[in-house]
């Protein structure tokens, strides 16, 4: 069996100074049943963080609303002073109640949220910082503004935005550096390929979220199927090592709160598929958006 190595993803420098391995860790399922309070399993949550560094994962991926507050707490403690692991987090949600989530853009919260976040991870400065979410109540240029300013106070050190456009990159970056991008993506979602178009070009990191998702191509005996039999892989591991290979600038977050889950995401570095595979599942992936 091919030793687990996340390293073997190649790695990506966040805002051209953060040197990170490609495939990441996402922190949002180490919480409760509707990203709600603590874990079902609190013990087994903290040996899959730990396990993260032994695995060769250098980035994860939280904010202040997993929880709330949960999984910035989990992660100082079993990580705590994360020696080389990039930890990003996130704010521009409140959370009033399990599964139930309200934008708040307000520039004075979304500052205060980074402080506590910063306090609650145990760091004098967050290496990557990102808005949720813009928020449509809130005028942009004004969150934006907020952003510059916790950039300016040193109390992050890079920027990123989540489910945005082109054209929100480029608003936001005539105010800060857009260090990150984070947008729903995976084989069967390209809603944002000219998002990662746009990334690619520009040296921005491109952060998937749902990475793994294949929908109908994972079912039994379809070319996904039949390309994970012959890689002796699961479909989800072939889904992860597309979206691996689509962009250098891909940094895939899988989650899960499961240590063999863990490891079975990780094993996904260990596959290559051939430019005939990768064309293929991109052509059927995106016949299957088309159709959704």
């Amino acid at each position: 069996m091919a030793k687990l190595d996340a390293s073997k993803s190649g790695s990506f420098k966040i805002g051209g100074d953060i040197e990170v391995h490609r495939l990441g860790f996402g922190a949002m399922r180490i919480t409760g049943p509707g990203i709600w309070g603590p874990p079902a399993d609190r013990a087994e949550a903290l040996r899959t963080l730990k396990r993260l560094p032994e695995l060769g994962i250098d980035f994860i991926d939280t904010a202040d609303s997993y929880g709330p507050d949960v999984s910035e707490q989990l992660i100082r403690e079993a990580l705590y002073p994360y020696d080389g692991i990039l930890v990003a987090t996130k704010a521009g949600f409140r959370r009033p109640s399990p599964g139930v989530w309200e934008m708040d853009g307000d520039p004075k919260r979304l500052r205060e949220q980074a402080i506590k976040s910063r306090e609650k991870l145990g760091v004098e400065q967050i290496g990557l910082w990102q808005l949720h979410r813009i928020d449509p109540k809130v005028p942009s240029g004004e969150q934006f503004a907020a952003i510059k300013s916790l950039l300016d106070d040193g109390i992050i050190k890079h920027a990123g935005l989540s489910e945005v456009s082109v054209a929100d990159i480029k608003a936001a970056s005539k105010m800060f550096t857009v260090a990150t991008v984070q947008n729903r993506y995976n084989l069967i979602d390209r809603g944002s390929e000219d998002v990662l178009d746009y990334c690619q070009t520009n040296g921005v990191g491109f952060i998937p979220w749902f990475p793994l998702a294949a929908g109908k191509l994972a079912q039994k005996g379809s070319l996904l199927d039949r390309i994970a039999k012959a890689h002796g892989a699961s479909p989800s591991q072939i889904a992860l090592a597309w979206v691996l290979q689509r962009s250098p600038v891909m940094l895939p977050i899988p989650g899960t709160s499961k240590v063999a889950h863990l490891e079975e995401n990780v094993a996904a570095v260990n596959i290559t598929l051939s430019d005939e595979e990768f064309d293929a599942l991109d052509r059927e992936g995106r016949k299957e958006f088309a159709a959704a």
